[in-house]
């Protein structure tokens, strides 16, 4: 009995079969990524988000990701030679068992064993290269999201979008780590699907026979039965499956809301335990888990009816090539061994054509995951579109030009202010509850959208804003306290003098434990910590919005002469209410409501403001609109 292959010379035929079928998949590779990438909504959010990270630069580094999946393409191409020449060993072996030829079968197990050992090889370098791309890819892509979501303060001014999107957190942490995922399997799941269709649809050509239906004879008959097959089973499958990818992207908003509501109650324990409202809280994270598993149920549903049309059509694919070819093994047509490989050849054409359809829920899951990354990145390009105020550097002054500050409604919150502050003085706003005092600081951080005007401010650096309750990064003190700066920049022996300084000496021990502080710190203590970051990052503008709020009156006025002793062309701009900050600041402007304000100097100005201006600085204002 003679080998179905020349084994002695198969390697080299086989390095040529898969450098032709490599080169080949490029191409097509290439051609369906760019059409599907022009002419189909889901490929132009795939070019959105993942072209960026393939495209090469003059560095060698950056062509690594199109090496790699250069590298993917060809492991693919040769674990599908491989597949291939596993169907001729199995086709002399049995032949071999069939004609009691021993000499025959221990040479075709043979063959296998070492077809084997490559395999694995194979396996075992594929599993790494593939594991590394996608690990690669997803470390850039999250930096590549994060650095666009936090570029002109997107991750605030987004709420102010037409629509803006819900959870970013999940879309960053969560999709990217989907669509990375998703996105190799199946295109590397394609690629070996047409791949295996085109080879092993030229092997069952081969070894199918004619069939005569209705009294006429078709050639290769196995071949069109087996494409229109699959044919009608995927029409079928994704007719029944199509309806998953709206209940997909809905189950991850949904599943998103839950989650946020569960974060929202940790978050404010404290005062849900004060206001008894655990049994409010609990019929709001009913009703929202409610809505998850009503949407889980309807998942549930259309996938059993996805499942039952895809496994009937694997079943029933298990036994029709050997109904088909029967009649020739008894009529001595073919061998045993033939009609085993026909049965191989089959599966793997069957297997090819219903990847698609067996890929559909994958698929629909994929394309929710596409919506909602680029639903952020879209959101993100239409914040940083919002209106902006015309902001430029002064290193020495605040000057402010006809500042209009709206509500989204349209309506007036401050009309046509203009100010001008030099170092060393102080602006104190106040006003009643509404009339826009916190939402002028937003407009002149460039954070609030419904404003107009022009602002010159030290910028660099050189700015810093201190909100109620200040923002307390993760990770140790000595970063809570050097925040936005980087702690190593801090000086060791600086530090514990400023926390003396402002009544925080009990946590000069404490610098480099890392916990979360938001939680361990009292108000007070998270505003005493704040003017001790003014007093480390000595930056020549602050703006202080109800930095007092949780301290005394007393403590309050020694904060504020310990910063004028300490940082004395320091120019400060608070909000507050007490009438006990109108003496820690040399001019005051009150908001009227309605576009109305009013602006004088302090009739008992610090002694900061006494100090001489500089040469050339303007003059304070003191004047009154209406």
């Amino acid at each position: 009995m003679s080998a179905s292959l020349d084994w002695a010379h198969e390697w080299l035929t086989s390095l040529i079969w898969t450098g032709k079928a490599f080169a080949i998949t490029v191409i097509v590779f290439t051609v369906v990524v760019a059409l599907l990438a022009r002419y189909t909504h889901w490929g132009r959010q795939f070019r959105r988000i993942g072209f960026p990270y393939f495209r090469p630069g003059r560095s060698w580094v950056s062509w690594r990701p199109l090496l790699t999946l250069a590298l993917m393409l060809w492991l693919t191409a040769l674990a599908v030679r491989l597949s291939l020449l596993f169907t001729f060993v199995n086709n002399d072996f049995i032949t071999a068992l069939q004609k009691l030829d021993s000499t025959a079968f221990w040479y075709a197990i043979a063959i296998a064993g070492v077809l084997m050992a490559v395999v694995v090889v194979i396996s075992l370098l594929g599993t790494l290269i593939n594991e590394t791309f996608v690990i690669q890819w997803q470390v850039w892509l999250t930096d590549h999201m994060v650095a666009d979501w936090l570029k002109g303060s997107a991750h605030h001014r987004g709420r102010f979008v037409t629509a803006p999107v819900d959870n970013p957190d999940q879309r960053i942490q969560e999709d990217i780590a989907s669509f990375v995922t998703q996105t190799h399997w199946l295109a590397m799941g394609a690629v070996d699907a047409a791949l295996s269709l085109v080879s092993f649809t030229a092997l069952l050509w081969g070894l199918s026979g004619p069939l005569s239906v209705v009294g006429r004879e078709i050639p290769h008959a196995m071949v069109f039965l087996v494409y229109l097959y699959v044919v009608v089973a995927s029409v079928l499958a994704f007719r029944t499956g199509r309806p998953l990818i709206r209940l997909n992207f809905l189950g991850e908003g949904l599943g998103a809301s839950f989650r946020y509501a569960l974060v929202r109650l940790r978050d404010n324990s404290e005062d849900i335990a004060f206001y008894r409202g655990e049994d409010a809280e609990r019929m709001t994270l009913a009703a929202r888990f409610a809505a998850v598993i009503q949407n889980r149920w309807a998942i549930v549903f259309r996938s059993l009816k996805l499942q039952g049309v895809n496994d009937t059509a694997t079943q029933v694919a298990t036994v029709f090539p050997f109904v088909i070819q029967a009649p020739r093994l008894f009529a001595g047509a073919i061998t045993l061994g033939d009609i085993t490989q026909t049965g191989q050849a089959f599966d793997s054409v069957q297997e090819s054509l219903s990847f698609f359809r067996n890929s559909y829920e994958a698929f629909a899951a994929y394309r929710a995951t596409l919506d909602r990354l680029t639903g952020l990145l879209e959101a993100n390009k239409q914040s940083r579109a919002l209106p902006s105020l015309t902001a430029a550097d002064h290193p020495d002054a605040l000057e402010i030009e006809d500042l209009t500050v709206r509500r989204p409604d349209g309506r007036p919150l401050i009309g046509g202010l203009s100010l001008s502050l030099n170092p060393g003085q102080a602006l104190l706003i106040k006003g009643a509850s509404g009339s826009g005092k916190t939402t002028l600081l937003r407009s002149l951080a460039n954070l609030w959208p419904h404003a107009q005007g022009s602002v010159w401010r030290p910028t660099d650096g050189h700015t810093l804003f201190l909100t109620q309750r200040p923002y307390l990064p993760l990770g140790t003190l000595r970063t809570a306290l050097a925040y936005p700066q980087r702690a190593h920049r801090m000086d060791d022996e600086q530090v514990p003098q400023v926390l003396h300084s402002v009544h925080l000496g009990h946590l000069a021990d404490r610098l480099d434990d890392e916990t979360d502080w938001s939680r361990i710190l009292s108000p007070g203590e998270q505003q005493r910590l704040g003017f001790a970051r003014i007093l480390l990052s000595r930056p020549r503008l602050a703006f202080l919005d109800e930095a007092t709020s949780a301290l005394d009156e007393g403590l309050e006025h020694a904060l504020y002469t310990l910063t004028h002793d300490e940082l004395p062309e320091c120019m400060l701009v608070s909000v507050g209410h007490r009438s006990t900050l109108n003496t820690l600041h040399t001019h005051h402007l009150q908001l009227l409501g309605a576009g109305r304000w009013s602006m004088a100097e302090s009739p008992q100005p610090t002694a900061a403001s006494r100090r001489p201006a500089p040469a050339g600085s303007g003059q304070a204002l003191a004047q009154t609109k209406k």
